[in-house]
């Protein structure tokens, strides 16, 4: 089975003034399909960077990253536009959603963009999410947790292979956030994998796999210690 997601030798470093910061240094690693993967390391580790050049949101300084047998180091504008609509589902922590539509509009706006044609409406997504009860609200109507999950409702809308989550609880109530990341683990299928980045090592036990990440380097790249704990028993 080829990976759904190969990195080879990645370096992502910025020119800030005379100097060079380096964000991700030798990043190697492959994703395989129906994989729940989580990126932990703390602020600053390269994860959020590790995940934005998966979903074609940055370029590598070196390396090459091939993701569902596309290799996205070198598309052309709108090759790049064409491989995020119908490859990669993005949740991102600062939410992303449209201030000028409702929640439902949001969700309903990702499906649209995809060309999906699941039998799934937007409502039963939101509703998945535990918000149908706000569909008609706009943003700044919702609190921010509720905003988050109208980002996560919206990721979830697409059968996109790839599924890429950047702190997908930060803003959410424990209970709230055992409901995401069962959502979230239920959809890493035989032909999607899902990656989420969290500086929270908790969250990292029940995930299939996890990938360590310090000073942008992966420094760690196995199973949880310990094994893959329930949902359940998360305490954070």
């Amino acid at each position: 089975m080829d990976p759904l997601i190969e990195l080879r030798g990645v370096c992502r470093r910025y020119q800030v003034g005379a100097g060079t910061v380096i964000a991700l240094e030798g990043a190697s690693l492959h994703v395989d399909p129906g994989e729940f993967m989580v990126v932990l390391g703390p602020s600053g580790s390269g994860k959020t960077t590790l995940l934005n050049l998966i979903g074609a949101l940055d370029s590598p300084s070196e390396g090459t990253i091939r993701v569902a047998g596309i290799e996205i180091t070198h598309l052309s504008p709108r090759e790049l536009f064409e491989f995020r609509r119908h490859t990669v589902s993005f949740i991102f922590q600062s939410f992303n959603i449209f201030p000028g539509l409702t929640a439902i509009e949001n969700v309903q706006f990702a499906i649209d963009v995809a060309g999906d044609r699941r039998s799934a409406s937007a409502m039963d997504v939101l509703a998945s999410v535990g918000l149908e009860d706000r569909a008609d609200h706009f943003p700044h109507e919702l609190s921010g947790g509720e905003q988050q999950r109208v980002a996560i409702a919206r990721a979830l809308a697409t059968d996109n292979p790839v599924m890429l989550a950047d702190e997908p609880t930060g803003e959410l109530d424990f209970a709230t956030g055992v409901q995401i990341l069962e959502l979230l683990r239920s959809q890493a299928t035989s032909d999607r994998a899902v990656l989420v980045v969290t500086h929270n090592r908790e969250i990292s036990r029940v995930a299939d796999r996890v990938v360590e990440l310090s000073s942008g380097r992966i420094v760690a790249d196995g199973p949880p210690i310990g094994g893959r704990a329930a949902i359940s028993d998360l305490r954070w």
